[in-house]
């Protein structure tokens, strides 16, 4: 289905924003050399807390809302990105999620954002009713450097748009920016595993999560380990679903990060004793902390999981 609103076009919306004010947000703007429009959010460029939360709602095509709020649930760590939006399913799978992968010699990168849902190179896409249509795309990338020509060219020709109508924001983990929009996927990572757990898709029609903003830190492995933990450790869901109240309950019973077998310990150390290897970790550990989940039919909640302020603390140290 050719949906009445395009992702790809709200995004380059608020791309076109974040151009403008690229020197208030320090930011680099430039164009590549097949005229893509690139902006450095944390490579060459330092840009910050401000810039994460707006590239987070880029990542959502529009579709969410990002804060940053203070809540004195984890005490020594108040800073909270909270994460809404009234389409999830669309705003965090279809968009946000980082599940296209782009690899050329050394380069690689997961890219996020709503070009993936013009490019549809995942399986996941069949399973979405969606259809973008849009002369522009953004996609954003975990990454200190701007993708090489031949990813620029396999992007534009796969979402089938000439590559100057592209829009391309880099910025690493180890940055302000990068560590504030992984973090603000926290509502992504609970629709990713209901999701996992098969629970139909069509049936959230809500959701808000809250997780704290994570330290960077100049390690990669650190740095990634902090963003994982943000969630795993202090991230809140609450989804509101349709359908039977025992099928709202088992989802909440089973998506908090808790349930996973790898559960405990700091996501940099199960990473490195994985060797880098992110399959050899258990899935299920990529979720937030706690979960709500309401039964819209009958209007009960339930309740799953708490936060782990120990476990914050030895991470963000």
């Amino acid at each position: 289905m050719t949906a009445l609103f395009s992702l790809n076009q709200m995004a380059w919306d608020l791309f076109t924003a974040l151009e403008r004010d690229a020197a208030l947000l320090r930011l680099g703007v430039a164009r590549g050399g097949l005229g893509e429009r690139l902006i450095d959010a944390g490579g060459l460029h330092p840009g910050g807390i401000e810039a994460g939360r707006r590239i987070a709602e880029i990542c959502m095509g529009g579709l969410g809302r990002v804060a940053v709020t203070t809540d004195a649930t984890l005490g020594r760590w108040p800073l909270t990105l909270t994460a809404a939006s009234s389409q999830p399913v669309l705003a965090c799978l279809a968009s946000q999620y980082a599940g296209w992968s782009l690899q050329d010699g050394k380069f690689f990168s997961l890219g996020s954002g709503p070009a993936r849902a013009l490019a549809r190179k995942e399986a996941l896409f069949a399973e979405l009713d969606y259809q973008d249509r849009a002369e522009h795309a953004v996609l954003v990338l975990e990454s200190a450097k701007p993708p090489p020509v031949a990813i620029i060219e396999k992007v534009a020709g796969d979402c089938g748009i000439a590559p100057d109508q592209l829009g391309v924001i880099f910025a690493p983990t180890q940055s302000l920016a990068g560590a504030t929009q992984v973090v603000a996927r926290v509502l992504e990572v609970a629709l990713h595993k209901a999701h996992e757990r098969h629970f139909p898709l069509d049936r959230i029609k809500d959701g808000v999560a809250a997780a704290p903003l994570a330290p960077p830190h100049p390690d990669f492995v650190t740095a990634m380990g902090r963003t994982n933990d943000a969630i795993i450790f202090g991230g809140r869901v609450h989804l509101f679903v349709t359908g039977p109240e025992a099928e709202a309950r088992d989802l909440a019973e089973h998506l908090p990060s808790s349930t996973s077998r790898d559960y405990g310990k700091p996501f940099a150390e199960i990473f490195r004793a994985a060797k880098g290897d992110f399959y050899a970790i258990d899935g299920a550990l990529f979720s937030p902390a706690m979960a709500q989940v309401t039964a819209l039919e009958t209007g009960r909640t339930f309740h799953s999981g708490q936060v782990n302020p120990i476990a914050l603390d030895a991470s963000f140290a």
